[in-house]
């Protein structure tokens, strides 16, 4: 089984307006052929440090990939880096230039004096066609390393990758059979799914567990590379079958599926529906419900009440329990989801309210949060604790709310 390292060249993706989304692209073509990534790297226009991080991936991995720095300017450093690492010098391609020149006179334009550049290549390479830009690329062999280099942007860095890298990484790489499986879990802290789960995957290092959380919503990947499939499954259910048995319901997904995908389908087939009403999340839950194809089969509407005023007029809150135990309680909770469900004739109504900072309107602390319900089986609130910033609340709440609705859709406790 190889690894790879991907390194990505410009000083603009350093700024804070440029994502490096070529890398991603090249993990997922990768880890299709087995071939596992165990570094990205972003290296600025310096020939110095691209030269270093280059020598270094080349001591650590078998394949090295470049995306960036083949331009006509002098901020284009990457051949003469990689030249640099592999101590070998830059070769003029009379053929090269010649090919940029026809595409730029094709396009009626004369190609300028700086693009020779781009017709210097690293002895020994061989030239990788660009088809959509002047930029072509350059696989190298080096002992028992490859270095492969990509032009920069994606339009030019994906096709030159498919049509000139793919093919040969593909006669290059062993064949490895790849299963996953995928499990998505709410409901639970990162910390307590890794302390309950881990004594099921920690003495295995291949499938590959890897946790990711985010608030309210936590992806456990599994990932089994092996010379057949049977072997991959049979990792899997060794790892994952324990899993599974100590997460129980808390997983909702076993296939990445988002919960208002799920929602969706539950609702769908039972011919219920839902209706929201929000305070708190200001809109965010009826959001993630209609971002779902199809929605208006079973999302029937939400109030956006944000006040204790409009909770009133539109929902029916009693004024006296407002005054009482204010917006930020299990009692005003319980009043909006029942009057999301009465107005709209919903089977469920599901209600947010709470406190996302920076400060509390009513006293309560930041990051209470009370979800509301209002099923045909029963009507009531319960009461969550979010540390974090605002937005960091707010998602939480929605993720939450979901799965509330989830829960009660399926009966569970």
């Amino acid at each position: 089984m190889l690894d790879a390292v991907i390194i990505a060249i410009g000083s603009e993706l350093l700024t804070p307006s440029k994502t490096d989304t070529n890398s991603l692209y090249l993990t997922d073509q990768l880890n299709t052929l087995g071939v596992e990534v165990r570094k990205k790297v972003i290296v600025g226009d310096d020939r110095g440090m691209l030269s270093a991080e280059i020598r270094e991936a080349l001591e650590q991995v078998a394949i090295v990939i470049l995306t960036g720095g083949l331009g006509p300017t002098e901020d284009d450093v990457t051949r003469d880096a990689v030249a640099a690492a592999l101590e070998r010098p830059l070769i003029w391609r009379q053929d090269i230039c010649d090919g940029i020149e026809e595409r730029f006179r094709t396009r009626g334009r004369a190609m300028a004096e700086i693009n020779k550049r781009q017709a210097y290549i690293i002895e020994g390479a061989t030239v990788l066609a660009n088809p959509t830009g002047t930029a072509p690329g350059l696989w190298i062999e080096s002992g028992h390393n490859l270095i492969v280099l990509l032009p920069g942007p994606p339009s030019e860095m994906k096709p030159t990758f498919e049509r000139e890298v793919l093919p040969r990484l593909q006669a290059r790489v062993p064949e490895v059979v790849i299963r996953t499986r995928f499990y998505r879990v709410t409901g639970m802290t990162e910390s307590d799914l890794d302390t309950l789960i881990s004594p099921a995957y920690k003495d295995y290092t291949n499938p590959a567990t890897t946790v990711l959380a985010s608030a309210g919503d936590i992806q456990v990947h599994l990932r089994a590379r092996c010379e057949t499939a049977d072997e991959a499954e049979r990792l899997l259910a060794a790892v994952g079958d324990p899993i599974e048995k100590l997460l129980g319901d808390r997983i909702y997904s076993n296939n990445g599926d988002a919960l208002e995908d799920v929602i969706g389908r539950l609702l769908r087939p039972r011919q219920e529906t839902v209706a929201v009403a929000e305070s708190l999340t200001g809109g965010q839950l009826g959001q993630r419900l209609t971002s779902v194809a199809g929605a208006s089969d079973y999302f029937l509407g939400g109030l956006l009440t944000y006040s204790d005023r409009v909770k009133t007029a539109l929902l029916g809150v009693d004024p006296e329990v407002l005054k009482r135990y204010t917006a930020v309680s299990a009692e005003v909770a319980e009043q909006m989801a029942i009057g999301a469900r009465d107005r709209t004739g919903a089977t469920y109504g599901i209600s947010t309210t709470g406190e996302a900072g920076p400060v509390s309107a009513t006293g309560a602390p930041v990051g209470t949060i009370y979800l509301g319900y209002a099923t045909p089986a029963a009507t009531g609130a319960i009461r969550l604790v979010m540390p974090g910033d605002r937005n960091r609340v707010r998602g939480f709440t929605v993720n939450a709310a979901l799965d509330l609705l989830r829960r009660h859709i399926l009966r569970l406790e």
